[in-house]
């Protein structure tokens, strides 16, 4: 992985991303940093343009979004032209909100409504993903997981992969494996660390200063062509910039080639 491929998801300072104030010091303070990139979420209504404007003043790269999922499934076109307004090319699907799935149709419903938003997106030049959390790897009936078959049913020129290391590892999957068997359908990854105390409680952690094997992960990633390695915290346990500066600098020593 190299340092330009570096990429900071918002959500993680989404308290610092209200206005458009907010996310001007907000761009300067990642940059400083050193991140090179950032996936746009969890930011303030905001208008596109502006958007624009203040990461490029940055030097940042705006490489991926999240949108909401709702508008994905069933306004695909607002999610285009908001897309082909910032400029990039990568989104996911962030959550299934409001879907049960121990329901079989909603499951079936859902895999159906991704695999044609992405054939959209995809004839507009553009890139759907699907971002897990835990529930995704719930088994029913003692079947396929439900990622498997979300992967399985759809096609990969539909629907791509924004696996998210943390939530991988706390459905009880082994991320390493799972970058792998995504290998050539996964153009982005969350690095998310996964830490467990003398206790056994889990936390979220900046990237080092968990249990997950992140030299593996990347060598996975970068063997099956991964472009934007995008470092999320969901919380942080004091300032989310310091946790995302303990980040890069683990990243940038350990992990940079």
């Amino acid at each position: 992985m190299q340092l330009s491929q570096l990429a900071v998801q918002l959500y993680t300072l989404r308290d610092h991303c209200k206005t458009a104030a907010d996310l001007a010091t907000t761009a300067k303070k990642v940059r400083a940093i050193g991140y090179q990139a950032v996936q746009v979420s969890g930011v303030g209504p905001i208008p596109e343009a502006e958007i624009v404007a203040i990461l490029r003043g940055e030097g940042l790269t705006l490489c991926a979004t999240h949108e909401s999922g709702q508008n994905i499934l069933d306004n695909t076109q607002m999610v285009i032209d908001r897309l082909h307004a910032l400029g990039t090319q990568l989104t996911a699907y962030p959550y299934p909100n409001g879907i049960d799935l121990s329901d079989g149709e909603q499951v079936n419903t859902l895999i159906r409504k991704l695999d044609i938003a992405g054939a959209k997106l995809r004839e507009a030049g553009l890139t759907l993903g699907y971002h897990n959390h835990a529930l995704e790897f719930y088994r029913p009936g003692g079947g396929p997981c439900i990622l498997d078959r979300i992967y399985a049913e759809t096609s990969p020129h539909n629907l791509v992969a924004e696996l998210d290391t943390y939530w991988v590892q706390c459905g009880g999957g082994s991320p390493v494996e799972w970058v792998r068997r995504m290998r050539g359908r996964m153009p982005f990854i969350h690095l998310k660390d996964y830490r467990v105390d003398a206790h056994g409680a889990v936390s979220y952690a900046e990237i080092g200063a968990g249990q997950l094997p992140f030299a593996q992960i990347i060598a996975e990633a970068e063997a099956g062509g991964c472009k934007w390695s995008i470092v999320e915290q969901d919380t942080c346990p004091a300032d989310p910039f310091d946790s995302l500066r303990q980040s890069f600098d683990y990243i940038k020593t350990h992990l940079i080639r």
